[in-house]
């Protein structure tokens, strides 16, 4: 049933139904990405309202070309899930691409935690303005 919750918000996202995601939240969630500092998005999010702050952030940063989520692992309340994206920061035009996972901790039906884990620093190059930095 967990991994139930966190595929259909995938599916969600991949609709870009974000109301839809933002049901699968339980109203105390905490959503957490790394990079603070090198990618707009990241930083950690509280409840429903500031995750909802987190995708109009990523939505005015960020293209995903591919969001793959690859592999779903379960144990008790928590689902991780492995996957691929690659995209394009709007303001830049610059690519990246990075592999990632994901956990969610689930309580009653609802994600409470989101914590990502991927590769920042090749993420956040594609967000500099310097010209030094690689597509």
């Amino acid at each position: 049933q967990n991994v139930q919750i966190v595929q259909d918000a995938y599916a969600a996202f991949g609709r870009g139904d974000i109301p839809a995601l933002l049901d699968h939240l339980s109203e105390n969630v905490e959503w957490s990405l790394p990079g603070e500092g090198l990618i707009p998005q990241a930083g950690i999010y509280h409840g429903r309202s500031g995750v909802a702050r987190f995708f109009e952030t990523l939505n005015q940063t960020t293209e995903f070309s591919v969001f793959d989520p690859r592999e779903f692992v379960a144990q008790g309340d928590r689902v991780i899930v492995f996957g691929w994206y690659q995209g394009k920061a709007k303001a830049t035009g610059r690519s990246f691409e990075a592999s990632w996972a994901m956990s969610f901790s689930l309580a009653n039906g609802k994600i409470l935690k989101f914590q990502e884990y991927t590769d920042t620093g090749t993420i956040g190059q594609a967000y500099q303005a310097s010209a030094s930095a690689s597509a």
